[in-house]
């Protein structure tokens, strides 16, 4: 059949797209296409004929090309169509090395992994495991190098469904690397590990299965969620080996319910009841609890309230499902009352789980007087009704004022029995100020008691660019925002001082870039007011018989600057160093920098912000507000940069992309990011080095495409070696950092003019 023997003219340009002679292709295209169109958006439609036509050109036959089209549009129904780029990209990497011939097996099976895994971030762990696979048993037989394709990674593809209907992914990636340990010099060997043939593999295989898995139960526990409970969502598994700072724990947000992708039995309850547990928490969260704006409450505060809030939860459970207490009891800890030593621990964790084992247990048996007050009190509040998020908000902090130690502020904390793991994360308890007020939030007066850490906005979570896989890692970098502390202003004023034969010198320059204000536009035949000289000569060429000019008119525009700064500055370790041959540190070069700066655009007009960031692993990126927009440079701001310290590790991608959400925001013709920094982005969690270099990258890209003007100023005498990878040519490398305080504003008026 040709193009034009299609029917349907759409049909015919499908065809056409797709671009390719396979007759097989051919003879099942029409049903293929109906299966998609009934699942795909138009533009991913565009995707999958154009992924099927680069498969088609492989150079593989027409296997894969097959195999593809037929299996996509029931992945698309497992983990969405946003999976393709990972796809793709884990495809180009087989055909790059000598594992093309194992790219068909793997989109034969596409389809049955991607419905037991059910969501794309599983996808990509599997993704990770088979690459993983692949680059360690590749070329490594008889030390050729290069050569010999992976014997197991066809057999692994092949067997992929079956090992995923009896494994979690965590058990999957350790019977991989049982295989691979022992066999990656055997082929033969290897081949029949990874076809399940060995006894070995059978004999991991039983070793690595434990548990409930979701996906066995996912059925049983919807029918659970409607029948009981009147609610129902998307059931999304994740997995807890592919973290290993922060285990995640389950949450619920506008894409489903998140659960772990299994469940050991726990005692007496088994896995299908601990989800049970999870969902019906969850559930009374979804019926019952009301979001807090939390920037104006500490940590500490807020844990108290979410312990507290979940207690009343599950006591409205109980009342409506009252076998459900023995369930929760049976899950929740039970604390020893005298486990933790406050003289040298941190007990408030330790406090609240107590409290919380009382609130559900009329037979805690605890004998402090503080518990017993306000267990009595909750009860008494809950026996007038449902009572609120708010009420109960109120008497979380009460107990907190009333039980606070100073070892509370201690960084040891007794953890032993005190996480209730049943129980969600409470994110969606939380809530920021919304879009437009939230730029101006951070500069509000917090209210907070002594010696309390100020935790600004709830944290912002932002996508990292994995060069590997060329895609993005969702919601990866954990931004958490805040009013930086404040020191004593008249530093900055000494600084100022100090500078005051530069400040001078500046100052003749700033005056040359002041807007000018209006400017007259005449010869006008249109505009918001006459020009009388030529209304009257015109007058006079109409009484003379001339033609008159009609352009009697005269309008205004404002010749003036419309320029927004962001000025990031990277506040990492290592600006704790001294600076060349200088008696100061970095840090204190940067502070008279950022003074100097600050006047200089203080005195042309300019809006700006000044930010500063650091980070500690990818769950825990600091930004700390300096200076708003809404502030002049005054000495609340002056005490702030007064304050700065340095500190951790330098994760400039996220710390771009926040900076970004708020520049971007300005009203402006010309939108500047000036990013300061001593060193190339880098972060305790990531080995590999070109990692945050390229999401650093690919940040400045999206910057660009957001016109927003990002320009770096490099400290460091080594930046050549990787900020042009980042910037481009937009950057400058000051070798003599002790010249920063001149150099830094001459820069920026040099951006500017």
């Amino acid at each position: 059949m040709t193009e034009t023997e299609y029917q349907h003219p759409l049909m015919a340009a499908y065809w056409k797209q797709l671009d390719t002679r396979f007759p097989q292709v051919e003879e099942v295209f029409e049903d293929v296409m109906a299966e998609a169109l009934a699942v795909l958006t138009r533009e991913g439609i565009d995707d999958y004929l154009e992924a099927g036509r680069v498969i088609g050109k492989l150079g593989r036959g027409v296997e894969p090309m097959l195999a593809f089209m037929e299996e996509w549009p029931s992945t698309v129904q497992a983990v969405g169509a946003s999976a393709l780029p990972a796809v793709m990209a884990f495809i180009q990497r087989l055909q790059r090395s000598p594992n093309g011939k194992a790219i068909t097996p793997f989109l034969q099976t596409l389809a049955p992994v991607a419905r037991r895994l059910q969501s794309q971030s599983q996808l990509q762990h599997y993704l990770d495991i088979a690459l993983d696979l692949k680059a360690r048993t590749t070329g490594s037989i008889h030390g050729h190098h290069t050569t010999f394709p992976s014997p197991g990674l066809p057999e692994f593809f092949a067997q992929a469904p079956a090992l995923l209907s009896q494994l979690t992914l965590a058990g999957l990636k350790n019977w991989v690397e049982y295989g691979i340990r022992n066999y990656r010099t055997h082929p033969e060997r290897q081949r029949d590990y990874f076809r399940l043939q060995s006894a070995d593999a059978r004999a991991v295989l039983q070793r690595e299965r434990h548990g409930t898995l979701l996906v066995d139960v996912e059925r049983k526990l919807d029918l659970y969620l409607r029948g009981l409970w009147q609610d129902h969502d998307h059931l999304v598994p994740y997995s807890t080996a592919f973290d290993e700072t922060r285990k995640p724990v389950p949450y619920y947000d506008k894409l489903g319910i998140r659960l772990p992708d299994v469940y050991d039995d726990a005692g007496d309850i088994s896995g299908l009841d601990r989800y049970r547990a999870a969902l019906a928490h969850m559930v009374g969260h979804r019926r019952w609890s009301e979001a807090q704006v939390a920037d104006n409450w500490s940590p500490f505060q807020r844990m108290a309230v979410e312990f507290f809030e979940d207690c009343r939860i599950e006591t409205l459970l109980i009342r409506e499902y009252p076998g459900l207490r023995k369930l929760f009891l049976a899950l929740h800890p039970k604390p020893v009352e005298d486990a933790c030593d406050p003289e040298t621990t941190s007990c408030l964790r330790h406090r609240m789980a107590m409290l919380s084992r009382a609130l559900l247990d009329p037979h805690h048996g605890y004998g402090d007087a503080d518990l017993l007050d306000y267990v009595q009190c909750f009860h008494a509040r809950m026996a007038q009704g449902e009572s609120s998020t708010r009420e109960i908000a109120a008497m979380a902090l009460s107990y907190v004022a009333k039980t606070r130690r100073q070892s509370d502020q201690f960084a040891k904390v007794h953890f032993d029995d005190t996480v209730v793991d049943y129980r969600d994360d409470n994110r969606q308890l939380w809530k920021f100020i919304e879009a437009g007020d939230e730029e101006e939030a951070f500069d509000e007066e917090r209210k907070i008691e002594p010696g309390e850490e100020i935790k600004g906005l709830p944290p912002r979570h932002y996508r990292e660019w994995d060069y590997g896989s060329q895609t993005y890692r969702p919601d990866w970098a954990s931004v958490y925002e805040a009013l930086h502390a404040s020191g004593n202003p008249a530093d900055i004023d000494r600084l100022l001082a100090k500078h005051s034969a530069l400040a001078k010198q500046l100052k003749k320059m700033l005056d040359l870039l002041k807007p000018q204000d209006k400017v007259r536009i005449r010869y006008q035949e249109e505009g918001s007011e006459l020009d009388l000289d030529v209304a009257i000569r015109s007058l006079i060429d109409f009484k003379g018989g001339a033609t008159p000019d009609p352009r009697i008119n005269m309008s205004h525009k404002t010749s003036g600057r419309d320029i927004a700064v962001m000025l990031l500055l990277d506040l990492s370790e290592s600006l704790n160093d001294k600076a060349g041959g200088s008696d100061q540190t970095i840090l204190e070069l940067s502070q008279e920098a950022v003074s100097l700066l600050a006047w200089a655009i203080e005195q042309l007009g300019d809006p700006f912000a000044i930010a500063g960031f650091h980070s500690n692993t990818r769950h825990d990126v600091r930004y700390l507000h300096i200076k708003g927009y809404g502030e002049h440079f005054g000495d609340e701001v002056k005490g702030r940069l007064a304050a700065m310290e340095a500190g951790y590790s330098t994760r400039m991608g996220a710390a771009m992309r926040h900076a970004a959400h708020y520049l971007g925001a300005r009203p402006a013709d010309k939108k500047l990011m000036l990013i300061l920094t001593d060193g190339k982005p880098s972060d305790v969690d990531a080995h590999d080095e070109r990692l945050l270099i390229e999401d650093a990258r690919q940040a400045v890209k999206e910057l660009d495409q957001d016109g927003i003007f990002p320009y770096c100023i490099s400290l460091d005498p080594k930046a050549d070696e990787y900020v042009g990878d980042i910037f481009g040519r937009q950057f400058t490398v000051i070798d003599h950092i002790e010249r920063l305080p001149e150099r830094l504003p001459q820069l920026f008026m040099a951006l500017t003019k």
